[in-house]
């Protein structure tokens, strides 16, 4: 079970979490940001001793840093395992990178290097299935900067949610500038386009369903989106009504109906979407 714990109420955590097995089976609950939930974290702290009884596995997971002084942080240090997991940077991130190509027998420029952390950042994830990727793609002979211009995609997932994030806020110059960045580095105009078409009907979904008022592991299941992107939907549909969303969704299915005629091409149509929201 995953839960988003920004907005999750504790009871509603609690009956799904208490829910009884016809399988004698233990259950894994995973809760993120629920550090943020004020009201959440004091009641889990007045149950904490339900919760460590139990032969369930209860994990939470944060991104971001929390303060050494909280006190949910010091109840847990004291009756379960706390760990912080750092994602490698600089020398150390690309010293992994070599590393993870002379497993598989790979030589690989610094350049290339280089290459692939401008393109997936420090996305461990990402830059290992890049590393086999390319690994099998040059079959033994050395990766350079132009193999991974060829195969690797630029991480344009996170600019579209920070793209969405502008739009949401009004604020049309920053939603432009990060689509431009894109566009200069040359980006395919009509990915971007399907990207911010597909993003708005993910949050046209979730809305629906919030308003519904499932809970938020019911969206998961319900929509079968990745948890990644289904946590940040979920944020970013509070910030828009569900008559904009359609409104949204509606000029850019105008939008993507202009493109396809070849009333426009798909770089003029992002910069009237976004200039017109």
């Amino acid at each position: 079970m995953y839960f988003d714990g920004e907005k999750l109420k504790f009871e509603e955590f609690k009956d799904a979490f208490s829910q009884v097995s016809m399988f004698d089976e233990k259950k894994l609950a995973v809760l993120s940001s629920v550090f943020s939930n004020k009201d959440f974290k004091e009641k889990l702290l007045d149950n904490i001793s339900l919760f460590a009884k139990t032969k369930d596995i209860i994990v939470l997971y944060e991104q971001d840093k929390v303060l050494e002084r909280d006190r949910l942080l010091k109840t847990l240090k004291k009756q379960a395992k706390v760990q912080e997991f750092s994602l490698p940077d600089g020398v150390k991130l690309r010293n992994w990178i070599k590393q993870e190509f002379s497993k598989l027998k790979a030589e690989i420029s610094q350049e290339a290097v280089d290459k692939i952390i401008e393109f997936a950042g420090n996305d461990l994830w990402q830059i290992a299935n890049e590393v086999k990727k390319l690994a099998s793609f040059k079959k033994g002979k050395r990766i350079d900067v132009d193999d991974v211009e060829l195969l690797v995609r630029p991480k344009i997932e996170n600019d579209i949610f920070k793209t969405i994030d502008a739009i949401a806020s009004k604020n049309r110059k920053e939603a432009l500038l990060l689509i431009h960045n894109h566009l200069e580095k040359g980006d395919n105009p009509v990915y971007l386009f399907s990207m911010i078409n597909f993003q708005f009907r993910n949050l046209l979904i979730i809305k629906e369903l919030i308003e519904k008022q499932k809970p938020y592991y019911a969206i998961a299941e319900i929509t079968k989106l990745h948890p990644f992107v289904v946590r940040k939907s979920y944020r970013q549909a509070d910030k828009f009504s569900f008559a904009e969303l359609k409104k949204i969704y509606q000029q850019l299915f105008e939008a993507d109906l202009a493109i396809k005629t070849g009333k426009i091409n798909s770089e003029s149509a992002l910069d009237l979407f976004l200039s017109g929201i």
